[in-house]
């Protein structure tokens, strides 16, 4: 079994590339599937001709929102709507639920954020996910709470981290800025020579996001939502108005159509595609996302998940092993994205890769010898300003997105996101989320404007 250290030996003597992103070329196509950590996930049963057999149950012939996408983002914001009393919303996945980029996540919780809004809606999703989906469905959704470790090895890394215990503490987050000395004794297999400090939270964990979204859509399900799989989405109709404004009209699926005033895109790497079947322009790009599975690790065991901000790094515990990814400064682009690609993964490039293993083995030395058991090399949607593509787009009224999260959507519950104008008959959505009117973020390559409307 090959180690961390052979692998970034190898990438070392291969040819660098330019250090502009690049394109995929038509032979890094998707590979066959491979160990994730996840092995219970909702792919088991799932036979070549499941699209062929028709959607999960029949369309209904109208709806008050159509959620399209199951993966993360699409399953929570069909239970959100659920709970706040929207009887008749439905989703619509093309294939099974989390078949896209969501079973292969990592599924890493971290509370404390630079912004008060993204705090208050992590900490909402921590009490979702480890106690309220469980309570109301009898499901386990995999949390597990084994902590947070960043680290600190600047001045003003950790002055950052000062302030974010700060803003912790107002709303309700535990967490401690340490010293090399205590972190060395909470994380004994860390390098600590080089730090200044680093900022722990005893209550971030992780989740199954298997399990996650199966409680979602249970729990959703159980308020009058329905779940639709194996329905391709084909089109969206527009009408427009008597003053000239263009509205959603409906949803065209390869089974069928269904009237709706409102759409919500969570479709993730496909929601450009989704977009342009209503004339809305979604700015998110499609890039290969990766991280490695190691083998046993003697001492890992009950250690937090490590985040190096610095190294771009993060280390997630995975039982007696660890995930090790991060960000790619230098990402291969998915750019002919297929409508067939379901629980799929591609051939992890190391040229691109190396820098995570040169930042995890400076942090965890014994990773320099550890095996690696397994590669998961997967699709991931990324906004040009890293934030979140969310609320209704100004092309066409009843038109919401929920996408683009950067990989951070399994983290990202969103409470009152979707906030139901009761009345009006039926419902519309406005998306005020925490704050005040609505937001719509459109990037443009580098350049990024905000549309707010009162």
């Amino acid at each position: 079994m090959a180690s961390l250290s052979r692998a970034l030996r190898v990438a070392a003597t291969c040819p660098r590339r330019g250090l502009g992103p690049r394109a995929l070329t038509s032979r890094a196509g998707p590979t066959s599937e491979k160990s994730v950590p996840y092995q219970r996930t909702l792919k088991e049963a799932q036979g070549p001709s499941a699209l062929a057999q028709g959607p999960s149950q029949p369309l209904p012939s109208t709806a008050d929102v159509v959620v399209i996408g199951g993966g993360s983002l699409g399953c929570q914001t069909l239970y959100h709507l659920a709970k706040l009393g929207v009887r008749g919303a439905v989703l619509l996945e093309r294939e099974r639920l989390t078949s896209g980029t969501t079973w292969h996540t990592a599924g890493l919780l971290w509370q404390l954020r630079p912004s008060d809004v993204e705090v208050e809606l992590l900490a909402h999703t921590r009490r979702v996910v480890s106690r309220d989906l469980e309570e109301e469905t009898g499901l386990h959704t995999g949390w597990i709470q084994n902590g947070g470790l960043f680290i600190a090895s600047n001045r003003q890394r950790l002055d950052e981290y000062k302030r974010l215990m700060s803003l912790g503490k107002a709303y309700g987050v535990e967490s401690h800025v340490l010293s090399p000395a205590e972190t060395k004794a909470l994380y004994p297999l860390m390098n600590v020579d080089d730090l200044y400090g680093t900022l722990y939270v005893p209550q971030d964990g992780t989740m199954d996001p298997a399990g996650t979204c199966t409680a979602l859509s249970r729990a959703a399900a159980a308020r009058g939502a329905q779940v639709i799989e194996n329905c391709p989405v084909t089109g969206i109709r527009v009408r427009t108005d008597d003053f000239g404004v263009r509205r959603v009209a409906a949803v065209e699926t390869e089974h069928g159509s269904i009237q709706t005033p409102c759409v919500v895109n969570c479709a993730g790497v496909w929601a450009a595609a989704v977009g342009r079947m209503a004339g809305v322009k979604v700015p998110l790009v499609a890039m290969h996302h990766a991280y490695v599975v190691t083998e046993r690790i003697e001492g890992i065991q009950n250690m937090p998940n490590v985040r190096d901000h610095d190294a771009s790094v993060y280390l997630r515990l995975q039982g007696d092993a660890l995930s090790v990814g991060g960000y790619e400064t230098n990402p291969i682009f998915w750019e002919e994205v297929s409508d067939k690609f379901a629980f799929g993964l591609f051939d992890l490039d190391w040229d691109v890769f190396s820098p995570h293993i040169e930042g995890a083995v400076n942090r965890v030395p014994v990773l320099e010898k550890t095996g690696v058991k397994s590669t998961v090399c997967g699709p991931e949607s990324f906004t040009p300003d890293h934030k979140p593509l969310m609320g209704e787009a100004p092309e066409l009224r009843g038109f919401y997105l929920g996408c683009g999260f950067n990989s951070a959507g399994e983290g990202s519950v969103l409470p009152r996101v979707f906030l139901v104008e009761r009345a009006q008959n039926p419902p519309r959505l406005l998306a005020a989320g925490l704050v005040s009117g609505r937001c719509v973020r459109r990037c443009e390559r580098h350049q990024v404007t905000h549309q707010r409307r009162a």
